[in-house]
């Protein structure tokens, strides 16, 4: 398989690459690495040196961390488009967070001393991966206010909504991305038990729609009016 070219791949409009020059995007094709990830695979752990940034050239990862009773909890899903690691980089620390593919995964890493070069020449970079690093911290912070205010209930429609409105569906209108019920769990704060029990309201309630681990939303306005 030919590696792609950082200067002809559509993927960089999604994230700060799409600051960069084309020179600057061909010297990041000539060190970069890239890799297919298996399904389940960890791609780094919570703990470990990155020592550079992940482009998610395709496929979903889970980012956990490790909570005091032992348990993962799920932070956020990266997607297509997504760059990881960016602030790891900017603070030398080691990763916050671990990082497990929901499906198969292309990604292209890229080396830390490259990104550095680019962060200290270029402002546009600079800024932009500011941004993109202050949008997260907008979504972290809606994330504690929705945990301590919202009930599970509500929390568990609306990643239902945000699994429909951002990943493809299939000719049925099933979600592309499956996740276990674990995974939803996680996502919301609850324990598996709940989870299934939310879910399984909701489907016989008519609002979703399932086919083994697959999910379909059937009445958007009843998810979004519960409370």
């Amino acid at each position: 398989m030919a590696m792609s070219k950082c200067d002809q791949c559509i993927v960089k409009q999604f994230n700060s690459l799409r600051a960069l020059g084309k020179d600057d995007l061909i010297r990041i094709s000539g060190c970069k690495t890239s890799k297919f990830i298996k399904k389940g695979e960890t791609l780094f752990r919570e703990g470990e040196n990155i020592n550079g940034i992940y482009c998610v050239k395709d496929g979903v990862c889970k980012m956990s961390k490790l909570s005091a009773n032992g348990k993962d909890q799920i932070v956020k899903l990266v997607v297509r488009g997504d760059l990881i690691g960016q602030r790891s980089l900017v603070t030398d620390e080691k990763s916050n967070l671990t990082a497990i593919a929901v499906n198969e995964m292309e990604v292209c890493f890229i080396p830390k001393n490259e990104v550095l070069h680019d962060l200290s020449k270029n402002a546009s970079f600079s800024l932009d991966m500011l941004q993109d690093m202050a949008k997260e911290l907008r979504i972290a912070d809606n994330v504690i206010v929705d945990m301590a205010q919202k009930s599970v209930k509500r929390r568990l429609a609306d990643v239902l909504i945000y699994l429909h409105e951002t990943f493809e569906k299939d000719d049925n209108g099933f979600v592309s991305v499956v996740l276990s019920r674990e995974d939803y769990a996680s996502l919301v704060g609850t324990a598996t038990e709940s989870a299934i029990r939310i879910l399984s309201q909701f489907k016989k309630e008519g609002f979703i729609s399932t086919t083994g681990k697959h999910v379909k939303i059937i009445d958007f306005e009843a998810l979004r009016r519960i409370e």
